[in-house]
This record gives C-alpha cells, structure tokens and sequence, in this order.
C-alpha cells in the first residue's frame, strides 16, 4: 500500500462515513489512489476535474458518475467543493480540491453525510497545509 492508499484508508474510509474514495491529481487526471472496489476509468477522472469549471451549470444540471450508475444533485459548489446527492435518496458524494489533488468520496444513505463532508474537508486541509 502507497502512502496515499494508506492516508486514504485512515482518513476518510476509516470513519465509517465514506463508502469509497479517490484522489485524482489535478495536474494529468491521473488516480494516486483509491479505495478498494472504486473504479474510475480516465474519461471519468477528467469529467470529475471539469466539474469544478462550471458551478453554477453543475447546480443547475447536476451530473452522472459513471462509477456508481447514479445521478446526482448538486447541492453546493464553490471554487473548492462540490457536495451533491445522488437520486432517490440513495446516498451522495463530496468532491474537494486542493492545489495539486482533488478528493472525491461517496456515501451510502445510512451515513451521516456531515460526518463525510468534515472527514473530506479535513482531509483537504491536510494536503493544503502540505502545499499540494
């Protein structure tokens, strides 16, 4: 396990809150890491980087990730985060950039979505207090 699988698992999988995760350098759309069992195919790491381009369009659009067959709602977006739930109550997702990374972490409907959104957000801080 690399140090970002490692981190990964100790920061957002570990609290039980988060289904599954990913970090996706910003740089070249490429996974650093990921929980077991999430699979992101490149075009689908690129889309989740351009999420962040068009706010207000995501917010009123939404979007589909191909790795969870489900459509989501977005509920916030700003220049660092995107929180959306998926259709039907089915859970949702936090996407967080920093510098170099973006983190995306989703959850299932019987987690407490603040807890992911405080395990994400932390998360991000701690690669922005590294400067990455």
């Amino acid at each position: 396990m690399n140090h970002l699988q490692g981190l990964l698992q100790d920061g957002l999988i570990a609290t039980g809150h988060v289904e599954h995760a990913a970090i996706i350098r910003r740089k070249d759309s490429s996974l650093r890491a990921s929980s077991v069992g999430f699979m992101l195919d490149p075009d689908e790491l690129s889309f989740i980087i351009k999420l962040f381009r068009e706010p207000t369009q995501l917010r009123s659009e939404g979007f589909h990730l191909s790795s969870s067959g489900l459509e989501y709602q977005c509920l916030r977006s700003d220049k660092n985060s995107i929180y959306a739930r998926a259709e039907g109550n089915a859970g949702g997702v936090i996407i967080v950039k920093t510098n170099t990374l973006v983190i995306i972490a989703t959850y299932t409907s019987s987690m407490y979505p603040s807890i992911c959104v405080e395990a994400c957000e932390n998360f991000a801080d701690y690669f922005r207090d590294k400067g990455k």
